[in-house]
């Protein structure tokens, strides 16, 4: 499986869970669970979990079970602290791939939908609404944070590549002036050293410009 599967995976078993344990009695050690969830983190990125990978998908999966425990066990789609869910949206999109704002933000519908007490008037439906209408806006960031990503690798590899075929070219002017001042005998060997000097310098002075 792919990434983005096993990620959207995770984070949908793990928005089921804040769902569920607001209705156990776990629902009022709310506040414990979050501040263990921050240790658990801090410890995790810097002393267990080293590969980039693993760390940004831990760092998901806390951050959705903290928000989402806090919007739950706060009234749901009543709770003033609501707005946290387009941040959630906009940070998965970020951290892991831009695909998984919409997994998230389906699984997030289908709860909120089938928490939701009968006959609920349309104000009441407006949070669930606005969820659909953000995520095209974290998906995009997530694109453009991507995209810049692939722009920096390029240009870091293009920028070992000059470094490379720079040095291969000075490495071949400095054997050229070492030969040229072994077996210097006139104005002929000194000629040769002149220019491969100056063709050193024009290959320096492009370098640093590309720099």
């Amino acid at each position: 499986m792919t990434n983005e599967i096993i990620h959207a995976v995770i984070l949908i078993f793990t928005i089921v869970l804040t769902f569920i344990l607001p209705k156990t009695n776990l629902a009022q050690y709310n506040l414990q669970i979050s501040a263990g969830l921050f240790i658990l983190l801090y410890l995790t990125k810097n002393f267990f979990v080293s590969k980039n990978i693993y760390s940004r998908l831990i760092e998901s999966v806390v951050f959705t079970l903290i928000i989402m425990g806090i919007i739950n066990s706060t009234g749901g789609l009543a709770s003033p602290f609501f707005f946290l869910v387009h941040f959630l949206l906009f940070s998965l999109s970020i951290i892991l791939e831009p695909v998984i704002s919409i997994t998230t933000t389906i699984t997030l519908i289908i709860f909120f939908l089938l928490n939701l007490p009968p006959n609920q008037s349309f104000d009441t439906l407006m949070p669930i609404i606005s969820l659909a209408f953000i995520t095209p806006f974290a998906m995009f960031l997530g694109q453009e944070k991507l995209e810049s990503e692939k722009l920096k690798e390029k240009s870091e590899k293009t920028k070992e590549n000059t470094f490379l075929f720079l040095s291969l070219l000075l490495k071949n002017h400095l054997k050229n002036i070492r030969e040229a001042a072994q077996n210097f005998v006139g104005d002929h060997q000194l000629e040769a050293i002149k220019k491969s000097a100056q063709k050193m310098e024009r290959l320096i002075e492009k370098f640093e410009e590309s720099i």
